[in-house]
């Protein structure tokens, strides 16, 4: 006959087993839904890449030189009426000495002064997920990827910096005594 102490040991190991089992099959399932995460937010960041190249009325933004080009008496382009920002889906102009940061449109202007507030507080920079938490957004990858393409749109036109992969600060133009503002 088996004792007490046997039979329990015995169920014990039965359930040690099962428990192995299960957080193998957990660990599998885990790696699996990692990767899945990972395909629908690539699929979002192609969904919002395609959108932003078809959204109307931009058919005839041909490039941001185009709308620099100095005028054939050699002055340069005209600046924008500081008083009032640029309408939204509008170009991102080439950032120049003297251009204000209300020739950007909103959600820009927006990340321009997040960026200069933190370089005012002597703090570094930020990453797109940082941004979108300070502006109140969701942080789901639809929002983040939407605040990394205009953050990348800036540093492309001269208005910010990207120091490490996916951190933004002001570039040093911008934000010199006269940067800007």
């Amino acid at each position: 006959m088996p004792s007490v102490v046997g039979l329990l040991e015995q169920h014990e190991l039965t359930a040690r087993r099962r428990v192995d089992a299960l957080r193998e099959e957990a660990d599998r399932i885990q790696a699996e839904l990692v990767a899945a995460e990972q395909e629908w937010n690539e699929w979002i960041i192609a969904r919002s890449r395609v959108g932003e190249v078809l959204s109307p009325g931009e058919e005839n933004v041909v490039g941001p030189d185009v709308a620099e080009e100095p005028s054939d008496r050699g002055e340069p382009p005209a600046l924008p009426a500081s008083s009032q920002a640029a309408k939204p889906k509008s170009v991102v102009p080439m950032w120049r000495v003297g251009l204000a940061r209300s020739a950007l449109s909103m959600d820009y202007q927006r990340i321009v002064q997040a960026l200069a507030d933190r370089r005012r507080l002597g703090q570094g920079p930020l990453t797109c997920q940082e941004m979108a938490s300070c502006f109140g957004l969701d942080p789901v990858p639809s929002k983040i990827e939407a605040v990394r393409s205009k953050a990348k749109r800036l540093t492309a036109r001269g208005w910010l910096a990207e120091p490490a992969p996916g951190r933004f600060t002001l570039a040093k133009a911008v934000a010199g005594p006269s940067g800007g503002s």
